[in-house]
């Protein structure tokens, strides 16, 4: 366990120990969560995040190709609607 404290910018270190043991590196995302007068620090794990993305990740097209893509199909559909 050691000890850091916390600078004007509301920033911390986390201490050699504590990042070896969770095995968090430079890049590494983090959640501090507040828990009955503590803060409870966890790694977030890479697939949480592709989880919550994965599903963009799998497509082809980028988000600009999509928006584009599917606005086209709307002016289709209208045009076929006579709108």
């Amino acid at each position: 366990m050691g000890i850091t404290k916390v600078t004007r910018n509301y920033q911390i270190t986390l201490p050699s120990d504590v990042r070896e043991s969770m095995d968090i590196a430079i890049g590494d995302k983090i959640t501090v969560v507040p828990d009955k007068g503590e803060a409870v620090i966890k790694k977030v794990k890479k697939d949480t995040i592709e989880r919550a993305f994965g599903a963009w990740g799998k497509s082809k097209e980028s988000g600009v190709e999509y928006v584009k893509r599917i606005r086209g199909e709307e002016e289709k559909r209208l045009k076929r609607l006579g709108l």
